[in-house]
């Protein structure tokens, strides 16, 4: 069996964590544990797409949080 995260021609979800890290998904894939969908499916590019638009800053919310805290 290939590996679906390997899969260019395969559908795709982007998913978040609780501190606001996002990261494409197999569709075919159970969405683990923490993670939520907030897009997809969608092909590769799609969800590229998506993830350029959407997640601008790579550092976990409570980093970012600490960081702008006086």
């Amino acid at each position: 069996m290939a590996n679906p995260f390997d899969d260019n021609d395969g559908f795709f979800l982007v998913v978040v964590n609780p501190e606001e890290q996002y990261a494409l998904w197999p569709a075919s894939v159970p969405v683990p544990r923490g993670w939520t969908s907030v897009f997809g499916p969608r092909d590769r590019a799609g969800c590229g797409r998506y993830l350029a638009q959407h997640w601008t800053d790579s550092r976990p919310r409570g980093l970012v949080a600490r960081l702008s805290e006086p």
